[in-house]
């Protein structure tokens, strides 16, 4: 049976319902062990980088043009987060959500979708023109929720130069 899931989108921070997973969605404010573990737990689930360290998640979290979202159960647990970046540009304010990762056992649930809401409501309020993402083709799920939430394929190349080594 699917999930009931309810949206409170007033502001940049959502609350989630659903009967097998609550989630509230919030920005970071401080950087702690408790934060610090959850993302040894939920980074390896999202990539094959080392898990940031709490300097490394400070540095987000006190940055003016980053948000760092999570997503916590009603016991309090963090369950997933989301970056939104935020940058100015001749052309306007543009934002980008990067490292979207919810732990394997509450997917499925709307978390991910709050999370995104949350972002996209926070780049609006900022006054960004766009919000962009990337996501591999191999994760099915991700991307079709980003098509639901009205994210469109965007006709570009994109290039990466390595820097580090």
């Amino acid at each position: 049976m699917p999930a009931e899931v309810l949206h409170d989108r007033t502001h940049a921070t959502g609350r989630v319902r659903s009967r097998l997973v609550a989630a509230t969605i919030s920005a970071a404010s401080v950087v702690d062990d408790e934060l610090v573990a959850a993302f040894a737990s939920l980074i390896p689930q999202l990539s094959s980088s080392p898990p940031p360290s709490a300097a490394d998640l400070a540095a987000i979290v006190n940055n003016d043009n980053s948000v760092l979202f999570i997503a916590r159960l009603d016991d309090g647990s963090i369950v997933g987060s989301l970056t939104l970046a935020l940058y100015r540009i001749p052309t306007g304010v543009k934002a980008w959500i990067e490292d979207v990762v919810v732990d394997d056992a509450a997917r499925g649930h709307g978390v991910g979708e709050a999370l995104n809401r949350a972002a996209i409501d926070e780049a609006r309020r900022r006054g960004a023109k766009n919000v962009s993402l990337t996501s591999r083709a191999s994760r099915a799920a991700a991307n079709r929720l980003y098509q639901r939430l009205g994210f469109a394929p965007y006709e570009t190349n994109l290039y990466r130069y390595g820097l580090d080594g």
